[in-house]
Protein backbone atom coordinates (compact mmCIF):
# COMPACT_ATOMS: atom_id res chain seq x y z
CA UNK A 1 0.00 0.00 0.00
CA UNK A 2 2.87 2.43 0.48
CA UNK A 3 4.37 1.51 -2.74
CA UNK A 4 1.32 2.22 -4.45
CA UNK A 5 1.01 5.63 -2.30
CA UNK A 6 4.51 7.02 -3.59
CA UNK A 7 3.64 6.21 -7.12
CA UNK A 8 0.42 8.33 -6.89
CA UNK A 9 2.26 10.81 -5.79
CA UNK A 10 5.19 11.01 -8.08
CA UNK A 11 2.46 11.05 -10.92
CA UNK A 12 0.61 13.83 -9.78
CA UNK A 13 3.79 15.33 -9.16
CA UNK A 14 4.86 15.29 -12.77
CA UNK A 15 1.07 16.29 -14.25
CA UNK A 16 1.61 19.42 -11.87
CA UNK A 17 5.70 19.97 -13.48
CA UNK A 18 4.39 19.52 -16.77
CA UNK A 19 1.42 22.07 -16.94
CA UNK A 20 3.53 24.42 -15.22
CA UNK A 21 6.43 23.86 -17.77
CA UNK A 22 8.98 22.83 -15.10
CA UNK A 23 9.62 26.38 -13.58
CA UNK A 24 10.29 27.11 -10.02
CA UNK A 25 6.73 27.93 -9.43
CA UNK A 26 5.63 24.68 -10.63
CA UNK A 27 7.68 23.06 -8.05
CA UNK A 28 5.99 25.10 -5.45
CA UNK A 29 2.13 24.58 -7.14
CA UNK A 30 2.88 20.53 -7.11
CA UNK A 31 3.80 21.01 -3.61
CA UNK A 32 0.62 22.70 -2.86
CA UNK A 33 -1.17 20.26 -4.74
CA UNK A 34 0.46 16.90 -2.93
CA UNK A 35 -0.78 18.05 0.50
CA UNK A 36 -4.56 17.61 -0.19
CA UNK A 37 -4.58 14.41 -2.20
CA UNK A 38 -2.67 12.69 1.09
CA UNK A 39 -5.25 14.34 3.52
CA UNK A 40 -8.07 12.92 1.10
CA UNK A 41 -6.54 9.04 1.10
CA UNK A 42 -8.89 6.53 1.83
CA UNK A 43 -7.70 3.30 4.16
CA UNK A 44 -9.70 0.05 4.15
CA UNK A 45 -9.45 -0.29 8.02
CA UNK A 46 -10.42 -3.81 7.68
CA UNK A 47 -8.25 -4.80 5.32
CA UNK A 48 -6.05 -7.84 7.10
CA UNK A 49 -2.80 -6.74 4.99
CA UNK A 50 -2.73 -3.37 5.76
CA UNK A 51 0.43 -2.47 7.11
CA UNK A 52 0.41 -1.79 10.97
CA UNK A 53 1.72 1.95 10.89
CA UNK A 54 -0.83 2.91 8.43
CA UNK A 55 -3.27 1.67 10.12
CA UNK A 56 -2.44 3.63 13.67
CA UNK A 57 -1.89 6.24 11.14
CA UNK A 58 -5.66 6.15 9.68
CA UNK A 59 -7.25 3.95 12.31
CA UNK A 60 -6.50 3.94 15.58
CA UNK A 61 -8.59 7.06 16.18
CA UNK A 62 -11.70 5.26 14.27
CA UNK A 63 -11.17 2.25 16.37
CA UNK A 64 -11.08 4.10 19.60
CA UNK A 65 -14.23 6.06 18.95
CA UNK A 66 -15.94 2.41 18.22
CA UNK A 67 -15.07 1.19 21.12
CA UNK A 68 -17.34 3.62 22.93
CA UNK A 69 -20.52 3.04 21.43
CA UNK A 70 -20.18 -0.83 22.00
CA UNK A 71 -23.56 -2.33 24.13
CA UNK A 72 -22.52 -2.10 27.88
CA UNK A 73 -22.86 -5.75 29.36
CA UNK A 74 -23.70 -4.15 32.97
CA UNK A 75 -26.57 -2.12 34.58
CA UNK A 76 -28.94 -3.92 32.28
CA UNK A 77 -32.84 -3.85 33.43
CA UNK A 78 -34.86 -7.36 32.93
CA UNK A 79 -36.28 -7.10 30.00
CA UNK A 80 -33.67 -5.03 28.01
CA UNK A 81 -31.16 -6.85 25.39
CA UNK A 82 -27.49 -7.33 25.18
CA UNK A 83 -26.07 -8.40 21.69
CA UNK A 84 -22.67 -10.33 21.53
CA UNK A 85 -20.19 -9.38 18.46
CA UNK A 86 -20.90 -11.99 16.51
CA UNK A 87 -24.93 -11.03 16.48
CA UNK A 88 -26.60 -13.55 19.18
CA UNK A 89 -29.20 -10.96 21.25
CA UNK A 90 -29.59 -12.25 24.75
CA UNK A 91 -33.00 -10.84 26.51
CA UNK A 92 -33.73 -11.22 30.57
CA UNK A 93 -37.60 -11.35 30.34
CA UNK A 94 -37.92 -12.12 34.02
CA UNK A 95 -38.01 -14.28 36.70
CA UNK A 96 -41.09 -16.10 38.75
CA UNK A 97 -41.75 -17.92 41.41
CA UNK A 98 -42.03 -21.79 40.20
CA UNK A 99 -45.40 -24.02 41.91
CA UNK A 100 -46.06 -25.92 39.19
CA UNK A 101 -44.26 -29.38 40.66
CA UNK A 102 -44.53 -32.75 39.10
CA UNK A 103 -45.32 -34.86 41.84
CA UNK A 104 -45.06 -38.20 40.13
CA UNK A 105 -41.21 -36.76 40.34
CA UNK A 106 -41.95 -35.91 43.74
CA UNK A 107 -40.86 -32.46 42.98
CA UNK A 108 -41.88 -30.07 45.91
CA UNK A 109 -41.11 -26.58 47.60
CA UNK A 110 -37.56 -26.23 48.97
CA UNK A 111 -38.42 -25.37 52.91
CA UNK A 112 -37.13 -21.87 53.68
CA UNK A 113 -35.84 -21.00 50.32
CA UNK A 114 -37.74 -19.31 47.04
CA UNK A 115 -38.27 -21.38 43.98
CA UNK A 116 -38.38 -19.67 40.73
CA UNK A 117 -37.70 -19.79 36.80
CA UNK A 118 -35.60 -17.35 34.59
CA UNK A 119 -36.84 -16.79 31.29
CA UNK A 120 -34.97 -15.67 28.40
CA UNK A 121 -35.05 -14.82 24.78
CA UNK A 122 -32.25 -15.69 22.15
CA UNK A 123 -32.20 -14.14 18.99
CA UNK A 124 -29.42 -15.15 16.37
CA UNK A 125 -29.07 -12.21 14.38
CA UNK A 126 -25.57 -13.49 12.91
CA UNK A 127 -24.59 -15.80 10.06
CA UNK A 128 -23.76 -18.75 11.47
CA UNK A 129 -25.44 -21.42 13.34
CA UNK A 130 -25.23 -20.55 17.50
CA UNK A 131 -24.52 -23.52 20.27
CA UNK A 132 -27.02 -22.60 23.29
CA UNK A 133 -24.95 -25.06 25.10
CA UNK A 134 -22.43 -22.62 25.70
CA UNK A 135 -24.81 -20.33 27.62
CA UNK A 136 -25.04 -20.63 31.32
CA UNK A 137 -26.10 -18.40 33.78
CA UNK A 138 -25.58 -17.49 37.91
CA UNK A 139 -28.30 -15.70 39.71
CA UNK A 140 -27.05 -14.03 42.55
CA UNK A 141 -29.13 -11.90 45.48
CA UNK A 142 -29.19 -8.37 45.01
CA UNK A 143 -30.17 -7.29 48.24
CA UNK A 144 -27.46 -8.61 50.77
CA UNK A 145 -25.39 -11.44 48.59
CA UNK A 146 -25.93 -15.15 48.26
CA UNK A 147 -26.33 -17.10 45.39
CA UNK A 148 -28.89 -19.46 44.21
CA UNK A 149 -28.64 -23.22 43.24
CA UNK A 150 -29.28 -24.45 39.89
CA UNK A 151 -31.79 -26.71 39.62
CA UNK A 152 -34.87 -28.49 36.82
CA UNK A 153 -38.00 -28.66 36.78
CA UNK A 154 -39.64 -30.76 34.62
CA UNK A 155 -43.59 -29.04 33.85
CA UNK A 156 -42.85 -26.32 30.87
CA UNK A 157 -38.82 -26.88 30.93
CA UNK A 158 -36.95 -25.04 27.84
CA UNK A 159 -33.58 -25.85 29.10
CA UNK A 160 -30.31 -24.10 26.96
CA UNK A 161 -29.69 -26.58 24.79
CA UNK A 162 -29.25 -27.74 21.04
CA UNK A 163 -28.31 -24.79 18.33
CA UNK A 164 -29.98 -21.64 16.68
CA UNK A 165 -30.03 -21.23 13.36
CA UNK A 166 -28.75 -18.05 11.72
CA UNK A 167 -32.32 -15.25 11.96
CA UNK A 168 -34.46 -17.27 14.34
CA UNK A 169 -35.47 -16.64 17.69
CA UNK A 170 -35.94 -18.57 21.04
CA UNK A 171 -37.30 -18.72 24.54
CA UNK A 172 -35.61 -20.84 27.11
CA UNK A 173 -35.48 -20.76 30.87
CA UNK A 174 -33.71 -21.66 33.52
CA UNK A 175 -34.89 -22.79 37.31
CA UNK A 176 -33.19 -21.79 40.36
CA UNK A 177 -33.65 -22.07 44.30
CA UNK A 178 -32.30 -19.08 46.46
CA UNK A 179 -33.00 -18.85 50.09
CA UNK A 180 -35.59 -16.43 51.51
CA UNK A 181 -33.29 -14.49 53.34
CA UNK A 182 -31.40 -13.13 50.35
CA UNK A 183 -34.97 -11.15 49.39
CA UNK A 184 -36.33 -11.59 45.83
CA UNK A 185 -33.86 -8.65 43.95
CA UNK A 186 -31.58 -10.44 41.99
CA UNK A 187 -28.74 -10.13 39.54
CA UNK A 188 -28.91 -12.53 36.68
CA UNK A 189 -25.14 -12.83 34.58
CA UNK A 190 -25.58 -14.74 31.19
CA UNK A 191 -22.25 -16.52 30.67
CA UNK A 192 -21.08 -17.92 27.55
CA UNK A 193 -18.51 -20.35 27.08
CA UNK A 194 -16.31 -18.57 23.91
CA UNK A 195 -12.37 -18.67 22.97
CA UNK A 196 -12.49 -14.98 23.10
CA UNK A 197 -11.66 -14.62 26.59
CA UNK A 198 -12.71 -11.09 26.16
CA UNK A 199 -16.19 -11.58 25.98
CA UNK A 200 -18.43 -9.76 28.21
CA UNK A 201 -20.96 -11.77 30.28
CA UNK A 202 -24.30 -9.19 30.48
CA UNK A 203 -25.85 -8.73 33.62
CA UNK A 204 -29.48 -8.23 34.19
CA UNK A 205 -31.26 -6.79 37.07
CA UNK A 206 -34.71 -7.74 38.55
CA UNK A 207 -36.91 -8.92 41.26
CA UNK A 208 -38.28 -12.24 41.42
CA UNK A 209 -42.53 -12.18 41.07
CA UNK A 210 -45.02 -14.30 42.23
Amino acid sequence: MRVRATAATAALLLAALTACGGGGSGASSASKTKAPASKSKKVDCTDQTLDQTEWMKHCADEASTDSGTEAKSTGLKFGETYKWPDGLKVTVVGAKVFTDFNKDLLESPEPGSTDFRVTLKLENGGKEPVALDDLSLIVEGATNGGEAAFTMFENGSQPLEGRLAPGVAATKNADHVLETKYGKKIVVTVQRSSENFDLDFPEFTGEITG
